[in-house]
């Protein structure tokens, strides 16, 4: 049976040297490295060249979702599992619409990190069962009706829900697990690609078109 190599990066301490002791007891599989900091893991990522790739969303500096999206351009062999303390729709929609092929609760049972990577690595998904089916059916419907809405971007279409129904740019930006200023940066590409100079306007264009209800 060949190795499967895995790089692990979460910035707390305890959980990553748990992830470390789980991973160690199971022959087959060799974490080649481990970080708590998410420029580190691009850069490890990109070094090492690991089958799977277990990334926390919130690190500091570049964070779990922003290494995601970059892995994904640029070693896309490379399996990503995400980890995380929150179980929302959109956190599962984003790590899935950024390239992920897991996602994994921090709260789930020991056993079930091994069959996540086991079902990553043999071309698989892995979704936490209570919320796997509506996810996956909810991803496919808005991904197919973005596709077709005015050249917006997968993000950018989540971007303008999250605005439309009145989020702030700082509870979106936590949502999402990026900065404030990349929020900022959406929305002003979202604004200049529907030729929209202000929010109020971009939350009439978001109801008239049916992206948000409110």
């Amino acid at each position: 049976m060949n190795p499967i190599h895995i790089l692990i990066a979460d910035d707390h301490n305890l959980v990553r040297a748990g992830i470390l002791r789980l991973l160690g007891e199971i022959a087959d599989f060799v974490v080649v490295a481990d970080t708590g900091d998410g420029d580190e893991a691009i850069r490890l990522a990109e070094e090492k060249n690991p089958d799977v790739a277990l990334l926390d969303i919130a690190m500091p500096g570049t964070t779990g979702l922003q290494a995601l999206e970059h892995l994904h351009r640029t070693r896309p062999q490379i399996k990503i599992i995400v980890l995380t303390m929150y179980d929302t729709e959109e956190h599962v929609i984003s790590a899935m619409r950024l390239g992920a092929a897991g996602f994994m609760l921090k709260n789930a049972a020991p056993q079930e990190m091994e069959l996540a990577i086991r079902a990553v690595t043999a071309g698989g998904t892995w979704l936490p069962a209570a919320i796997s089916r509506p996810v996956v059916d909810a991803y496919l419907e808005r991904v197919q009706i973005s596709d077709q809405r005015d050249g917006l971007t997968p993000r950018q279409m989540e971007v303008l829900k999250m605005i439309a129904e009145g989020m702030r740019t700082k509870e979106i930006a936590f949502t999402l697990g990026v900065s404030v200023k990349t929020i900022e940066t959406y929305r002003s590409q979202i604004m200049n690609r529907l030729g929209i100079g202000d929010v109020a306007s971009l939350v009439r264009y978001a109801i008239r078109r049916g992206i948000s209800a409110l």
